[in-house]
């Protein structure tokens, strides 16, 4: 198919399970109901920690977060990207930040455990993060190939390291996703202009779910979530609270960008 319908949903996610679930029900029933054939969730769409605290809801691919996923997949005959859930380790006190991809017809067909884990000091205002403390980092890059193209994974701070979706890029990808929960202070200065340069530099469809506003006292998320095509164009986005947003990615145009700056090409290193 050369144009897909895809869509982006930004949740405001906390420690409430049940609520979240119900919240990613709603939305996801929103998009299909407005023909998105790929739906992609933010980062810990189903469970949303406080700083500082463990992941007492850590659970296998089996687990129910990814249970509700292929409930729903197969509901609204969608694929449907969990943008991130916390996956137990057995015989660890961390868990994985992993990244489900679920068929239409219900499969998990890929996984993938984040890469670059958020440990900064952002200062007085924007807080000190530490994600190893609980949370183990990946190895593995990700991609896999669906009905409407070949697609790479990755997840929120991953956005920073340019040279992930380079490798992805050199696979072919024709999307790349980008689930997140970007802090609020970050999010405001480099967000969108890391996602444009992710697109515009690897030629490809960048579909960036995020997670938005307050989930608790001590963490907040800066929203905004887009989908940006291979020329850095944002085609769609969202605000500042809980949304849906839904773009059509025509293949063909990104073969035209691709051949008309054959920068994966031209490139020397």
């Amino acid at each position: 198919m050369s144009v897909v319908r895809v869509a982006a949903v930004q949740l405001c996610s906390t420690d409430d399970i049940e609520a979240n679930l119900a919240q990613v029900r709603r939305l996801v029933g929103r998009a299909a109901e407005q023909g998105a054939e790929f739906i992609a969730l933010p980062e810990n769409f189903g469970y949303l920690r406080r700083e500082g605290l463990s992941s007492p809801c850590a659970q296998g691919v089996d687990g129910p977060f990814v249970g509700c996923l292929k409930e729903l997949a197969c509901e609204h005959d969608v694929w449907l990207l969990g943008g991130s859930f916390p996956e137990a380790i057995p015989q660890s006190d961390r868990v994985y930040n992993c990244s489900a991809l679920v068929s239409s017809a219900g499969e998990c067909v890929a996984t993938y455990r984040k890469i670059h884990l958020f440990d900064v000091d952002l200062g007085r205002d924007g807080g000190s993060f530490r994600e190893s403390d609980a949370i183990a980092a990946g190895d593995a890059v990700v991609d896999v190939t669906t009905p409407f193209g070949q697609v790479g994974l990755s997840i929120c701070y991953d956005l920073r390291f340019p040279e992930l979706y380079r490798e992805l890029a050199t696979r072919g990808v024709h999307f790349v996703t980008v689930p997140a929960a970007f802090a609020p202070g970050t999010g405001r200065d480099h967000w969108e202009v890391l996602l444009r340069a992710r697109a515009i530099e690897n030629q490809v469809f960048v579909i960036a779910p995020a997670q938005c506003g307050e989930h608790s006292a001590d963490r907040a998320s800066y929203g905004r979530s887009m989908i940006i095509d291979p020329w850095g164009l944002v085609l769609a986005s969202a605000g500042d609270e809980p949304a849906v947003c839904v773009a059509d990615c025509d293949l063909d145009h990104l073969e035209r960008v691709r051949k008309s700056i054959p920068c994966l090409d031209n490139r020397r290193l």
